[in-house]
């Protein structure tokens, strides 16, 4: 009966009398187009309290990111490597946002420490105020602590030592705030217009900037000897005011690992969770002078990763081969 009516209906539709049927194919969604779904359960207090569980869903975007053909696929949400050769960028991707830059903000907090000229011998002694209110991290600078003014400024920049930081900004003329509106000026005299600074160390998400006005501060605080000396020291041992020891290394792998073919001159490491992880460095690469700005890397490892990546792009874009 059933091929009889299908046969019925093929005749009528070649005599136009009715519509043939028509097939409708439902492609079934890949595995790599569905939409991520996360769900985070509240704690038993407070599902005790009638608290629900969060869901979020994320589309998964398939497009790769808009980058110029041949660049590497960097995971930094944005960079920027500039030559200091011929002045201009190499690679650019979302230079223009601005997003907190985390301890980066470090080299602001160092060039306005050594513009002000102050005794680096003098003894500064870590107080309350500079513990960390913000994100409550930890340090092996306690209570009471004492350092001379290098050293602080040395543990700030080479281990990214946030009371060391706030330490310096406290024992500025006029406190904290005074120091604060000197970072704020200097980046001013920088021409960085897209950033702003309100405390020392980084740990404030209020620290914005852009990679267009990283590459600006980098290539300011590279004048300064005593900063490129701090951030390229892989690890450093300092003796406080009461005769402990203390060792501290450098935040940034790249700088402390043995036999590197890296050639850092400059080097900045930052994160906090607002900030994703963060580094900006200056070095030569294929015998060019490049400053390398990435913000905001997902991953623990990405931005150590990107910065290889680039590396090894670079060689191969930038190598002078031989005639003949």
């Amino acid at each position: 009966m059933n091929k009889i009516f299908k046969r019925l209906s093929c005749a009528l539709a070649l005599a136009g009398l009715v519509a043939a049927p028509v097939a409708f194919a439902v492609d079934k969604p890949r595995a790599k187009d569905k939409p991520r779904v996360s769900i985070k359960y509240p704690a038993k207090s407070a599902a005790r309290k009638g608290a629900r569980p969060h869901v979020a869903i994320r589309a998964k975007h398939n497009a790769e990111p808009d980058i110029i053909a041949g660049s590497p696929n960097l995971k930094s949400s944005s960079a920027l490597v500039f030559d200091l050769e011929d002045g201009q960028a190499i690679y650019g991707k979302n230079t223009q946002n601005r997003t907190p830059i985390a301890s980066i903000t470090k080299l602001m907090t160092s060039m306005v420490v050594l513009d002000a000229n102050l005794p680096q011998e003098e003894t500064i002694y870590i107080d309350a105020a500079d513990y960390d209110s913000i994100k409550h991290t930890g340090s092996r600078l306690g209570m009471g602590t004492g350092l001379p003014r290098r050293e602080m400024l040395r543990l700030a920049l080479m281990s990214s030592e946030n009371r060391a930081a706030a330490s310096l900004a406290r024992a500025y003329p006029g406190g904290t705030p005074a120091f604060v509106a000197a970072m704020n000026r200097k980046a001013g005299e920088l021409s960085m217009t897209n950033t702003r600074f309100v405390d020392s160390t980084g740990l404030s998400s209020d620290n914005v900037s852009t990679a267009e006005d990283l590459v600006k501060m980098v290539k300011g605080a590279y004048e300064y000897a005593l900063i490129r000396e701090y951030t390229t020291t892989s690890a450093h041992e300092v003796e406080t005011s009461a005769g402990r020891s203390l060792q501290f290394r450098n935040s940034n792998g790249l700088v402390r690992a043995p036999n590197s073919s890296w050639e850092i001159g400059l080097s900045k490491t930052g994160y906090i969770s607002e900030a994703g992880r963060c580094l900006v460095m200056q070095a030569k690469i294929a015998a060019r002078p490049v400053i390398i700005v990435l913000l905001d890397s997902w991953g623990k490892q990405t931005r150590i990763g990107d910065a290889n990546r680039i590396k090894k792009w670079l060689e191969t874009k930038l190598e002078r081969k031989p005639v003949g």
